[in-house]
């Protein structure tokens, strides 16, 4: 995908008119559910059963970031505490990821951490994982420190390392020392040159540097892309170091890739799909489109039908 149509996504994405025709489109909100397992959490229940099924382990994510009242982040950090429960009471296979936009952030940080202690303290009872997830390059130096300040309290907390950022492989050195768990993404929001690498060549190097690392000194690390080369690169470096399958994951998008994650679970690796849900899924969807020309070929394709 060219750098423009890229830019132009990503634009978009924060868009608000369009946002908000999207929103209210029957087609566009019908496309969605390939990448989105609905609106409300039983949807999401829905699909992690049927992934479960199928050998797949599911991170359940409530759609939603910058949220501009208090009253909002309260509501965000019962919805999630509410996803925790239903992990605990249906006994799916599934973790629960977090954006601490959506827990008040941009309100204050003080707010932020009181909200997700609460997620924190609801997990350890029910010793269910949750990621931090890592958002644009203005939160990401808080969100390494709130992540770390959590994982010295709450064992069962982790974050998001972006590979296009300058800044990630002293991220994840400290993250390692300290023991924290780290999900490898490439990154999904448009950074500037001074802060992030901008062409894909650099972008997956960086990658691959990361992922050595953090599959031969990370605590069970998450290694989240569909990169065919990458992956297979992935799966020779463990073998050719002996690292056991029970000490990594590899994470996929849902509605992406499905036959890889098919082939994954025949071959015996841990594999966890990646299963957004919520009413606010317009800024997920059109990253998913910048991310990957065929996710946008489908998307049209099928609102021309």
């Amino acid at each position: 995908m060219s750098l423009f149509l890229k830019d132009t996504l990503l634009y978009l994405a924060q868009n608000q008119q369009i946002r908000d025709f999207v929103i209210q489109n029957r087609l566009t909100r019908n496309v969605s559910r390939r990448f989105v397992a609905g609106e409300v959490l039983t949807d999401a229940l829905q699909v992690t059963r049927i992934l479960n099924k199928r050998g797949i382990q599911v991170a359940l994510d409530l759609l939603g970031e910058n949220v501009a009242s208090e009253n909002e982040a309260h509501a965000a950090t019962h919805d999630y505490i509410a996803a925790i429960d239903l992990i605990k009471d249906t006994g799916i296979d599934a973790n629960v990821s977090v954006k601490l936009t959506a827990l008040g952030l941009d309100i204050s940080r003080e707010l932020c951490e009181q909200n997700l202690i609460q997620i924190l303290q609801e997990a350890q009872k029910q010793q269910i994982f949750v990621c931090i997830d890592m958002e644009g390059s203005a939160y990401t130096e808080r969100t390494v420190q709130i992540a770390l300040k959590m994982h010295a309290q709450f064992p069962l907390v982790g974050t998001v390392i972006q590979s296009y950022l300058y800044r990630s492989k002293d991220d994840i050195t400290e993250l390692i020392e300290q023991g924290v768990r780290v999900r490898l993404v490439k990154g999904a929001y448009k950074e500037p040159a001074s802060l992030a690498y901008q062409h894909k060549l650099d972008v997956d190097r960086a990658y691959i540097e990361l992922m050595h690392m953090l599959l031969a000194r990370g605590n069970f690390p998450a290694i989240a892309t569909h990169d065919e080369p990458i992956l297979t690169d992935a799966r020779t470096f463990v073998r050719n170091y002996g690292i056991a399958p029970s000490k990594f994951e590899f994470q996929m998008l849902y509605g992406i890739r499905r036959d890889l994650q098919e082939q994954f679970v025949q071959q015996k690796y841990s594999i966890r799909v990646y299963v957004p849900y919520g009413s606010q899924w317009y800024p997920y969807l059109m990253r998913r489109m910048a991310e990957r020309p065929a996710n946008l070929v489908f998307v049209v394709s099928n609102s021309l039908r």
